[in-house]
């Protein structure tokens, strides 16, 4: 997560394309017609038809399988070693995270796990590997080549809300640093494995209130427009870091909490698109829909890159308390645990990444900013919703066990592992 100055422009509401293949399907039909009437030997023609009617391979890569995930942020000096994590991720069946490096510990840690990730190359990179080609080569063959296949790296997010910052010559060198990035991952042979994207912040938007009214900033547009046009012919989703906690503490006289934390309201109706919203989440995501409609990208899906709501907070951070960061994730849960659509794209399964895995005693900033964690830095939840803890927390009652730091002893991990594989959890990630 950013600063949270870029994201409190959201006000109150806060939207892959395949390439087509319709030249190379033709080819392929003219060839076979050739094929058909020049030759003799019929073995030959029907290898050519089975080939043909074999599944081509979408240049289209999916970075994030299921709907669930979590970023997993590492701005502090007390959280559990990776190796811990590994287990406590596998604990909670969380099977998708980002992080926001490629540090090789990590990497190194998760190899073997399953766990799906993708890694971060961040702002500070942009600069050079949008000048220099063989650097972004470098980059790709030093942080995630050498751990492919036994760390599923899926992706990598090129830049962090690059766009919704204050910084035009950011804006200007993304779109050539993320061509290069991809060039090197295809040039490398993993373009079928490793998605590249650029995750946005809400600051991308002029307005989205209401959702169908929602459009790129003016200045903006040259810069979202080539990242657009470049990820629909790759196949890459439009990632949006979606906070109805920040638009809520930036207008809670005029927003509703509950419409913010998916509990009984009125919502808010739509009258272009003739749609009612229950809940601010499902608006934010409709409302980047309607965006990408606008542009010119219509096809294009939307993702949640990061989505949380902070438990504790400065006095002028309005709504970070610790019930309300459990009522929101918990109903977030549930809500993808359904695997449903949003009003405005029903059919599409709504995928989000909860910011974030821990609180991060380091990160700079307001107080919220050290407190989105789902566990805190000894390894225990901060609030329950049907997680477990890799150490009792007075927040739960289950999986209690030694104190201190004594669970993270193998052979702690080990009975924790075991007994996370028997007992099922209140929802499935």
């Amino acid at each position: 997560m950013a600063c949270l100055g870029s994201k409190l422009c959201i006000h109150r509401l806060g939207v892959s394309k395949s390439p087509s293949f319709t030249s190379s399907t033709n080819c392929m039909l003219l060839l076979l017609h050739f094929a058909s009437n020049q030759m003799e030997s019929s073995s030959i023609f029907l290898l050519l038809v089975f080939l043909f009617l074999s599944p081509i391979a979408d240049l289209s890569v999916q970075a994030f399988t299921g709907t669930y995930g979590i970023n997993y942020g590492r701005i502090a000096d007390n959280i559990p070693p990776p190796e811990s994590v590994v287990t406590l991720l596998k604990a909670a069946k969380i099977k998708n995270i980002r992080i926001y490096d490629a540090n090789h510990d990590v990497l190194q840690a998760f190899k073997g796990s399953g766990i799906e990730i993708i890694v971060g190359l961040g702002n500070e990179y942009l600069r050079d590997i949008s000048v220099w080609e063989d650097h972004a080569m470098n980059w790709v063959k030093e942080n995630v080549q050498p751990f492919l296949p036994g760390t599923k790296i899926r992706g990598i997010a090129v830049g962090n809300e690059v766009l919704g910052s204050t910084d035009p010559e950011l804006w200007e060198v993304l779109p050539k640093a993320v061509k290069n990035v991809y060039d090197a991952v295809n040039q490398l042979h993993l373009a079928n494995t490793i998605e590249v994207s650029s995750p946005h912040s809400e600051a991308v938007f002029a307005n989205s209130f209401p959702p169908s009214a929602c459009v790129f900033k003016e200045a903006l547009l040259p810069y979202m427009k080539q990242l657009l046009q470049f990820f629909s012919e790759i196949g890459s989703p439009f990632y949006i870091n979606a906070y109805p906690f920040l638009a809520y503490m930036s207008d809670p006289e005029h927003i509703d909490i509950n419409y913010a934390l998916f509990q009984s309201n009125p919502g808010i109706y739509d009258s272009k698109t003739n749609l009612h919203y229950d809940n601010m989440f499902d608006a934010q995501v409709d409302a980047a829909y309607a965006a990408l409609e606008k542009a010119g990208f219509g096809k294009t899906e939307v993702i949640v890159s990061e989505t949380g709501w902070a438990s504790k907070g400065d006095a002028n951070e309005v709504g970070a308390t610790a019930k309300n960061a459990r009522t929101y994730n918990y109903h977030l849960r549930k809500r993808l645990a359904k695997k449903k659509g949003t009003p405005y794209r029903p059919k599409i399964p709504v995928r989000a990444y909860i910011f974030a895995l821990f609180n991060e005693n380091l990160k700079p900033g307001p107080t919220s900013e050290r407190n989105f964690g789902l566990f805190k830095a000894d390894g225990s939840i901060s609030y329950d919703i049907g997680f477990t803890g890799l150490v009792p927390s007075s927040a739960t009652s289950s999986l209690m066990g030694p104190g201190g730091g004594g669970w993270f002893k193998p052979s702690n991990i080990l009975v924790l592992a075991t007994c996370a594989a028997v007992a099922p959890l209140a929802l499935t990630s």
